[in-house]
């Protein structure tokens, strides 16, 4: 007899296969002398649409809302049909007496491979592979502590629940707003508190006045003196007739030096990544979508198998990873890496509870180098920038602490204080790891000192009591800053953290929001951002996000509670009870279902209209009617407003491109048959000429390059949950 294994991913089923000796294809699997390996191609199965459970709902109509299943059904997804025939076929082999789940371990993993065993009806027994890289020996490890499959259950319980709430609320509410409003309004308990975040900075934004302000600098001794507040500690007067008094008592009064501080201090290596902090350091550093990072950190894991399970959400790792650190050590000495881990490997290395923590693992640990040997050449340049990140944050935690000797000084003249500080290095230690790189993180600070003062200056010798005479004294003007807006990096921050938008002051809400990790996963905050740009909700301008006209729309005709985070928060607590087994999914979805037909009402009461803000006179050439101008992501469309029409397309999209003036991205611009690339400043190239300038400066495009790149101007795709839906609806 044989075991049938079940990947979620060929490329991980072809891993798999060989690592078992399996060689022999067949239709959709590969067969060995004891295992069968097939593979889903991420989610063969699905809930059922609503006209599957009953044919009034083909029609969109207030009135036959709520639709709450009395059982749930399941349906094939008709693009990967022929794949769920193929391991249907092999699931009732006569020959096969185990599955052994090999899907994502995770909780969207269990789903993927209980739904295709519910909807093919095969009930042999299981055994669960739960691994966090999928190298050679990773996955020999694995298949020699297989697990009981029943020991998951409680995670595909959970995992279910998931999708049957987010089904009710998501689909109910979306068809509600549609029909209320007759427009394409879609919403969800995750995507709708992200949008109402956004909207709130750009809220604090618009409302925001700024002041002037000024600030006073003193050169004495050779050092940078600035005057402070002797209440406050404040550098920063928005009295100019006072800060210029202070100027005039200056002239001629020396500096007497009143105090002087020398402190050892020292910073540790930030600690290892899990998905969240890599996509905020990728986006920071590079510009990468939370889409992109994934997508990058994916290929690293199922392709090259050089780094671990990218979905994690811990930054540490379990004791019994420890033994294997020197192996991933040697397996990226390489390139760049050579100057830094040989001296790792010739002493024992030393750990701590600040990245080796059992209690702090959750389903797998930190993103981390694999054993699997390095081909650095075989990536590409956006592959090798994220294992770079997550190579020198690895070896920086083996690292001593970066040591310095901070100075500050303080004096007083005509009655007036005065600081000055500096930095002298004294051990560079993990911040040598990093070379020319920056080895800290861009903060997230809503940056309430314009002005920090120079902390690293050089500082003379001086001792207290000192006099001294001042060279020049200026005032500096500036103004105090609006909040900035959100970029990716940001917003994923304001996603795992949202306490601090939440109206509700309740404690213990604000610790469950804390506990279950804020709005998302980090296996589904990168899609979040990604539909709230497809649903043109949301607009990029340079790597800032705004909300669009009609996602302010949206959210004042959304549900009120749906805007709140403390929504998914109290979602993910639940799911969280289901899969530890404290919890039952019935009551769950009882509680849902009550809570949908409370969204349904409030839908039905509320008063409000929608209006398209952004009509063209550019005609439909399909049905004649007006079209909307949208922003996508990176590309300007035209929509038709009609939904059963669902004409669009791009008329220009921001290419890599740079102008030969300003060396900014240009954008593509298409009439007709005509491409054109304009740029911000003014630059107009045809595409031909552009080809041409760029074979002249011996940069010359392939054909193979040109055709690359034309493919990707292609429409930009709107995904939302629901486009079929929309697609065919008629009001």
């Amino acid at each position: 007899m044989k075991s049938l294994v079940l990947a979620e991913k060929p490329s991980v089923a072809r891993d798999i296969a060989r690592v078992l000796d399996c060689h022999k294809n067949l239709p959709g699997a590969i067969e060995g002398s004891r295992y069968i390996v097939t593979w889903a191609l991420g989610h063969l199965v699905t809930l059922a649409d609503p006209e599957e459970y009953d044919q009034q709902y083909k029609e969109w109509k207030l009135a036959s809302l709520p639709m709450i299943p009395a059982k749930w059904k399941l349906t094939v997804i008709k693009q990967t049909a022929k794949q769920f025939r193929n391991v249907k076929t092999q699931l009732f082999r006569k020959d096969v007496s185990e599955i052994i789940i090999a899907t994502d371990a995770g909780r969207e993993g269990e789903l993927v491979a209980r739904w295709i065993l519910e909807k093919s009806g095969c009930h042999k027994p299981l055994k669960r592979l739960w691994i966090s890289s999928v190298t050679d020996k990773a996955i020999r490890e694995g298949f020699s502590h297989l697990q009981d499959g029943r020991q998951y259950n409680a995670l595909y319980h959970a995992a279910r629940s998931r999708a049957q709430a987010d089904w009710l609320v998501g689909i109910n509410t979306t068809r509600a707003l549609t029909c209320r409003y007759n427009a394409q309004l879609s919403c969800g308990r995750v995507q709708t508190p992200t949008l109402a975040i956004i909207a709130q900075r750009e809220s604090e934004i618009r409302s925001f006045k700024p002041e002037e302000y000024y600030t006073l600098t003193c050169m004495a001794g050779g050092a940078a003196w600035n005057w402070q507040s002797a209440k406050t500690g404040s550098r920063r007067s928005f009295d100019k007739t006072f800060i210029t008094e202070v100027k005039k008592k200056l002239d001629g009064s020396p500096l007497t030096v009143t105090e002087i501080k020398r402190s050892a201090k020292k910073t540790y290596s930030p600690g290892l990544y899990d998905l969240t902090e890599l996509q905020r350091d990728a986006n920071r550093r590079f510009g990468f979508s939370a889409k992109e990072t994934l997508n990058i950190m994916q290929r690293l894991y199922e392709h090259h198998k050089v780094l671990t399970y990218p979905r994690t959400d811990s930054r540490y790792i379990g004791a019994d990873i420890v033994p294997t650190i020197k192996e991933r050590l040697r397996a990226c000495n390489t390139g760049p890496y050579r100057q830094f881990i040989p001296q790792l490997l010739k002493a024992p290395l030393k750990t701590s509870n600040s990245f080796v923590d059992d209690k702090k693992v959750s389903d797998h640990h930190a993103i981390i180098p694999t054993e699997e040997y390095v081909q650095l050449d075989h990536m590409s340049n956006e592959e090798r920038k994220i294992y770079d990140l997550v190579v020198r944050r690895f070896i920086s935690v083996f690292y001593p602490a970066f040591e310095y000797e901070q100075t500050t000084m303080k004096a007083r003249a005509a009655g007036e204080e005065f600081a000055a500080s500096g930095k002298v290095i004294r051990s560079p230690g993990w911040h040598a790891v990093y070379d020319t790189m920056s080895p800290d993180s861009a903060q997230d600070a809503e940056d309430d000192d314009p002005a920090p003062p120079r902390d690293d200056q050089p500082l003379p010798s001086l001792d207290q009591g000192t006099r001294l005479t001042p060279d020049t004294v200026s005032i500096h003007t500036g103004k105090t800053k609006p909040p900035a807006r959100f970029t990716e990096a940001t917003l994923l921050t304001a996603m795992e953290n949202p306490v601090r938008y939440m109206e509700s002051r309740d404690a213990q809400a604000r610790k469950t929001l804390g506990e279950t990790g804020g709005l998302g996963t980090v296996a589904t905050r990168a899609d979040i951002i990604e539909k709230l740009f497809h649903s043109f909700l949301i607009e990029k301008r340079g790597n800032e996000i705004l909300i669009t006209s009609k996602g302010t729309q949206l959210l004042g005709l959304v549900p009120e509670d749906l805007r709140k985070p403390e929504l998914t928060a109290q979602w993910e607590m639940q799911l969280a009870d289901i899969a530890r087994g404290n919890s039952k999914e019935h009551a769950f979805i009882q509680e849902i279902q009550t809570y949908t037909q409370s969204l349904i009402d409030e839908v039905r009461s509320a008063d409000g209209a929608f209006r398209h803000d952004n009509l063209t006179n550019t005609r439909c050439p399909r049905c004649g009617k007006r079209m909307l101008s949208v922003n996508g992501k990176n590309a300007r469309l035209l929509v038709c407003q009609d939904r059963e029409c669902g004409y669009r397309e791009t008329i220009a999209r921001l290419s890599n491109a740079r102008c030969p003036n300003c060396h900014k991205k240009m954008e593509l611009i298409k009439k007709g048959d005509a491409e054109t690339f304009v740029c911000a400043c003014g630059y107009k190239e045809k595409l031909s000429a552009f080809k041409a300038r760029r074979e002249k400066e011996g940069a010359g495009v392939s054909k193979k390059d040109v055709r690359n790149y034309m493919n990707k101007q292609k429409d930009e795709p709107i995904n939302t949950a629901f486009a079929d839906a929309f697609a065919n609806l008629k009001l």
